[in-house]
């Protein structure tokens, strides 16, 4: 079947489709249109004009013509001997994004024809079709999702539209208007220009002008937003500069920079805003058994005086969700969301635009154009207050440690402040907690080597529909603040003033540093230590993935009191839930499971979930680690028969230090270390885990004792073997960087 034979079928099935459930209400009369075409002369052709590509509204204005004895959409336009295949223009076509905002090719065609055959005419015919009214005033609240507004409608809300107003809709013919006067007026007002331009803006006016008649004003944030981005001094000096050096046309460059910000650029609704706080309640009940939420009110204190940037780790997709949902609920308005290119899939990116998200590409790097338009929308932002998420590390943790700070977004925003701020800035590290993933089979498949796979809608729809539907509690837990202006003081830059594309000096790089580092820190002293967590932490590092229910008991007890003694941080919470309770719990979600060999009943970690629980235990690792590595020392030092003071602990661990942070983000400085291994020497003494005579520490001599401490230095030994293996390699191929 040939393309135009296909078109016809696709067309003709439509119709039917519409002449069954459709019944449109054309608004005004046509009495003047229908007069002025059956007195038209033979040099005159009618040509109707749509806004926006829809071949279901075509359809619809072709009958409604037909039926007054106008002429159909679908009949041939001929212009002397120049002939296009149908009688309609489409402004808005749907093009390969390189083209977006070039002219209407068919537009260009009809100016020409006309150029050169001046006795001919074409007179344009503006149609407006419209689905429902507008969102405040439906009563459902589906309804007001998809309730005709200024956006224009894609494929999914076009069909919608169709089952939910089938009786609601509107079409309206305008006034028509002729396409040789307005050649001679573009002419006239602007020679220096195609014609095309000022016929497409004058069309669209037009358009708007009755769309704001039946819809109220314009209040689409996206729209106006892209106009006043493009009119920004800094957009058009990157514009001209675009257009110097890529050696290209100014209209090319200003098509790009346009491009570019509507990739960018968020679409916030209010109505999906509200559609997707009730499918996210009906997704949490089904998926989760609860989200606990911890210290928000320290947020609603600062979002009075303070621009809220919530700064996340990033453990799962869900993230995007989950955060803006537990703002919305609490009364707060919730954050623009910076979101990787990859998610602005079909329906879910729209649906993410509506809900406040922008989309970013991976990287930057060698396209200086794109880079200012989005500092430029960044700082538009930032102007406005509007509160702002992205996520420190990048991209999601695959092994459940966090990622080195991805500094980008961080140095734009601060970057921006120093550009002329309205408030100061309170970064808001914020800590998410699952006792299972839904991307854990994928993050199973990455680890065991096989390559990432790309995002779509059917890979998010099949992972959740593969995965066993018992998630768990999920845990938000919102950390200690950090106020930008306090590290600009720090690093000596709190007044500086910066434009959009200077080169930052070294103050500014190293508030980026310390600021990005302080977030992660911070992010590690809000843990929550949940069930899972913590019986998985126990279990991978025990004999065989496994322990008597009894050694299980005692070892969770003995993890708990070292959490309450040595408390890493106020923030942290601990679960509720006794020893029992937590074996129970990771006993239902099936992370671990009962067995029994050679007549002993032991729990040890399902066969399934050792890699994915490993992710669970290394959430929480760095709450263990300066224990763990005292307690390492301890017995490796006593193993070898070597003597080991405080003073030759204390060294040891300095030594390992910057090592650690690095990796695991600690609370304490270098010189906090001392005070903290002092109360850890204290605790273990207490515990009688270690005797101390003669300044000398030793191990228990009690084999139950020994056991205990050798169980927590167990947690330490894979972080140490790669440190040790790190300055290993480092002696033998630098032997002068020790």
């Amino acid at each position: 079947m040939s393309n135009k034979s296909y078109s016809r079928f696709y067309r003709n099935f439509t119709q039917k489709i519409l002449d069954k459930i459709v019944t449109p209400q054309v608004l005004g009369s046509t009495a003047e249109l229908e007069h002025h075409y059956a007195q038209r002369s033979d040099q005159t052709q009618f040509c109707y004009v749509l806004q926006d590509a829809s071949l279901s509204n075509t359809v619809l204005i072709d009958q409604q013509a037909q039926s007054r004895g106008l002429p159909s959409v679908y009949a041939p336009l001929q212009i002397a001997e120049h002939k296009e295949e149908n009688s309609i223009l489409v402004l808005n076509e749907k093009k390969p994004q390189q083209y977006a905002y070039r002219y209407s090719a068919k537009l260009i065609r009809l100016i020409e024809t006309l150029q050169q055959h001046p006795e001919q005419d074409v007179m344009f015919v503006p149609v407006t079709v419209l689905w429902g009214r507008s969102p405040e005033y439906e009563d459902s609240w589906l309804k007001a999702l998809f309730a005709d507004a200024w956006s224009t409608p894609n494929t999914l809300k076009q069909t919608i539209n169709i089952s939910l107003y089938s009786r609601d809709n509107y079409i309206e013919f305008h006034k028509a208007i002729s396409l040789r006067q307005l050649i001679a007026q573009a002419t006239q007002e602007q020679p220096h220009l195609s014609p095309a331009h000022f016929i497409e803006q004058r069309l669209e006016h037009n358009f708007n002008q009755h769309k704001a008649a039946i819809l109220g004003p314009d209040l689409s944030d996206r729209r106006n937003l892209i106009n006043a981005l493009m009119k920004s001094a800094a957009v058009q000096q990157a514009i001209r500069k675009e257009s110097i050096e890529q050696k290209v046309s100014m209209f090319e460059a200003e098509n790009r920079a346009k491009s570019y910000l509507t990739e960018i650029v968020s679409d916030f609704s209010y109505s999906t805003l509200r559609f997707a706080e009730l499918a996210l309640t009906k997704l949490w009940t089904q998926l989760y058994d609860g989200i606990e939420v911890h210290n928000f009110d320290t947020v609603r204190e600062l979002a009075k005086d303070y621009e809220i940037v919530y700064t996340p780790c990033h453990r799962s997709h869900i993230d995007y969700l989950l955060l803006s949902y537990v703002i919305f609920n609490r009364g707060l308005m919730v954050p623009h969301i910076a979101a990787g290119i990859n998610l602005n899939l079909p329906i879910v990116g729209q649906l993410m635009r509506g809900a406040g998200a922008y989309f970013i590409r991976r990287t930057f790097s060698g396209n200086e154009l794109y880079t200012s338009v989005f500092k430029e929308y960044l700082h538009s932002l930032l102007s406005r207050n509007t509160p702002l998420e992205y996520f420190i590390e990048g991209g999601r943790s695959r092994t459940g440690l966090l990622l080195p700070p991805k500094k980008g977004m961080l140095s734009m925003t601060i970057q921006s402040h120093l550009r002329g701020a309205t408030k100061p800035i309170a970064f808001i590290p914020t800590y998410f907690g699952y006792e299972k993933l839904l991307e854990g089979t994928s993050y199973l498949n990455e680890l065991n080597g096989k390559p990432k796979e790309a995002e779509s809608l059917w890979g998010i729809l099949n992972s959740a529909r593969k995965i066993e539907k018992v998630f768990g509690q999920v845990y938000v837990n919102f950390g200690e603040p950090v106020f930008l202006d306090d590290v600009l003081a720090e690093n000596q830059a709190k007044d500086l003033k910066l434009n959009i594309n200077d080169e930052l000096p070294t103050s500014v790089i190293h508030t980026v540093d310390h600021t990005a580092h302080a977030i992660l820190e911070n992010i590690n002293k809000a843990v929550v230590i949940n069930p899972i967590a913590l019986i998985s932490l126990i279990l991978l590092n025990a004999d065989q993935h496994a322990l008597t229910e009894q050694a299980l008991l005692h070892r969770i007890e003995s993890y708990r009191q070292l959490l309450k003694q040595l408390c890493y941080d106020p923030r942290m919470i601990i679960t509720h839930l006794n020893s029992q309770e937590i074996i129970e719990y990771a006993l239902k979600l099936k992370q671990v499971e009962r067995y029994n060999q050679d007549g002993v009943e032991q729990i040890r970690v399902a066969e399934s979930q050792k890699i994915l629980l490993s992710y669970f235990s290394n959430n929480i690792l760095h709450c263990f680690i300066v224990p763990a590595c005292v307690a390492l020392i301890i017995e490796q030092m006593a193993e070898q028969k070597h003597n080991l003071t405080a003073a030759d602990l204390m060294q040891k661990m300095q030594h390992l230090y910057p090592y650690l942070n690095q990796e695991f983000f600690l609370a304490w400085t270098q010189q906090e270390l001392t005070q903290e291994v002092e109360k850890i020497l204290a605790y273990f003494n207490q515990q009688d885990w270690i005797q101390m005579l003669d300044e000398q520490i030793m191990p228990s001599e009690s084999p139950e004792k020994q056991q205990a401490l050798l169980a927590l230095a167990e947690l330490a030994k894979p972080s140490l073997n790669n440190f040790v293996l790190i300055q290993s390699l480092l002696q033998r191929y630098s032997p002068h960087y020790l």
